[in-house]
């Protein structure tokens, strides 16, 4: 194997990578990506048992061939090389000889027939989204991420779902949860999505999807469709392959309802600069701070045996009867992190029941918080 490749052509997707190739797994070969050179280009595939991830990239090919090489190396290799062109060659017994008439290394590499096959996708029955929507919708899902020795399949992954509605149109939606927590959002989508493109009860691991999201560009069109039970994203030269997750995802529509009687209005910024102030205070051992809504006030405060205390109020519309909640503050900023509108509506019962966050001028994500037990 013999080619030439540019740094600007390869140096993206080698970093990109890097999350599944540096990701721990039975196989120590899946630490290299495998490289293959063929006509005129390269594919780059890379995987961690769970994603797979193939790409196609220019390249004057000199001699055919396939290499299974380090992924941490080769990225910094060609991240700090000092040309735009580099050669590389496979000279024996899997050594490859990378550089040019300057810059030489000479590194081993890994026998390509070891490396785990990745799932054909063929006859897919792809459908195309906004690349920007759908990398905003993983990046409101996956920001609740699971413990580590997390075993159940509706808390390590995203469930992705096909709603059709009255319209004549469908709502492509994806819901995570970490059992404190809920995050909705909806794609709306023209026109009738059939159950054969989008099955129902999808789960996808929240770590693929963060590996798709490093791929999703700020414009343009991605399709992405189930197969063999894979979850599969297509761009025009690259393709992500996760293995889908086992199991049922909670029912969470109950706690969609939304009553009016509790509505409280607030401003996104000021709401959330309070509650990073209220936070300073909370620890490991002391994470939840109490909102107490009374007389058109919405006090919040926090108290902490170990630190201290702290105590801000909010002017709010609010007349009903008193009500004090144990919220983790973290959770609300998390979520307003996400909201793009200036307004937004605090919907909640009392200390028994989440509070729902929308905002006002925004009704395709929401948040459900569950209460505090201090």
């Amino acid at each position: 194997m013999k080619f030439t490749i540019r740094k600007t052509d390869i140096v993206d997707v080698l970093s990109k990578i890097q999350g599944i190739t540096n990701r721990k797994s039975n196989l120590t070969i899946t630490e290299n990506v495998l490289i293959t050179s063929t006509d005129s280009k390269i594919s780059v595939a890379a995987t961690d048992l769970e994603t797979g991830f193939i790409g196609f990239y220019p390249a004057e090919i000199e001699i055919e061939g396939i290499i299974a090489i380090n992924s941490r190396k080769i990225f910094e290799i060609v991240k700090n090389f000092p040309k735009d062109e580099i050669i590389i060659n496979e000279v024996e017994n899997h050594w490859l000889k990378i550089g040019n008439e300057k810059v030489e290394y000479n590194i081993v590499g890994s026998n390509p027939d070891d490396f785990p096959e990745i799932p054909l996708v063929d006859d897919v029955n792809f459908f195309e989204i906004n690349s920007f929507d759908f990398k905003k919708m993983i990046e409101k899902t996956v920001m609740i991420s699971a413990a580590s020795d997390e075993k159940r399949a509706h808390i390590l992954g995203t469930h992705l779902q096909c709603i059709t509605t009255d319209e004549d149109e469908s709502i492509i939606r994806m819901v995570s949860t970490d059992g404190k927590r809920l995050s909705k959002v909806d794609y709306i989508f023209s026109g009738k999505l059939s159950t054969t493109e989008l099955p129902e009860n999808i789960i996808i691991p929240k770590k693929g999807l963060n590996e798709v999201g490093k791929f999703l560009d700020t414009d343009g069109i991605v399709r992405i469709g189930i197969k063999n039970n894979h979850f599969i994203v297509k761009k025009e030269n690259e393709t992500i392959i996760i293995s889908l997750l086992e199991g049922e995802f909670p029912k969470y529509d109950g706690l969609l309802e939304i009553g009016e009687k509790n509505k409280v209005e607030v401003v996104k910024q000021d709401f959330r600069m309070m509650l990073k102030r209220m936070s300073i205070l909370t620890s490991d051992d002391y994470k939840g701070v109490y909102f107490k809504f009374a007389n058109n006030n919405l006090t919040i405060s926090t108290a902490n045996p170990e630190i201290g205390e702290s105590k801000e109020d909010m002017p709010i519309d609010y007349s009903h009867g008193e009500e004090e909640i144990a919220f983790n503050p973290y959770f609300f900023i998390d979520s307003l992190n996400f909201i793009d509108s200036d307004t937004v509506f605090l919907f909640f019962k009392n200390k028994e029941n989440p509070c729902l966050v929308l905002g006002k001028d925004d009704k395709t994500f929401l948040s459900i918080i569950m209460p505090m037990k201090i």
